[in-house]
């Protein structure tokens, strides 16, 4: 059962709960083609566990299928060292 709660008797006749384990749902392609980066404004293409922006580079997580749209949350690109460097980058792109 998906996000169910299953019931088991445990010692003494006691009812206890033992919530379901479910697989975390996946992003299909219809999700990440309207998602965008909130920096650049960017599509977003799937690499693993992260959505990359296609410009700037910052790679969003993917937690339990749920992706994390927060500047703050999101892995630097490679040779970047903070948000504000790599805005200072894309203003002069």
């Amino acid at each position: 059962m998906n996000g169910s709660i299953e019931f088991t008797r445990e010692q003494g006749n006691r009812l206890m709960s033992k919530p379901s384990v479910t697989p975390p749902p996946s992003l299909d392609a219809g999700t990440i083609s309207m998602l965008r980066c909130p920096l650049t404004r960017s599509p977003l293409r799937l690499e693993g566990e992260f959505l990359i922006a296609e410009i700037g580079g910052l790679a969003y997580p993917v937690r339990a299928g749920i992706p994390v749209m927060l500047m703050e949350e999101a892995t630097l690109p490679p040779g970047v060292s903070s948000l504000d460097e790599l805005r200072q980058k894309l203003k002069g792109a």
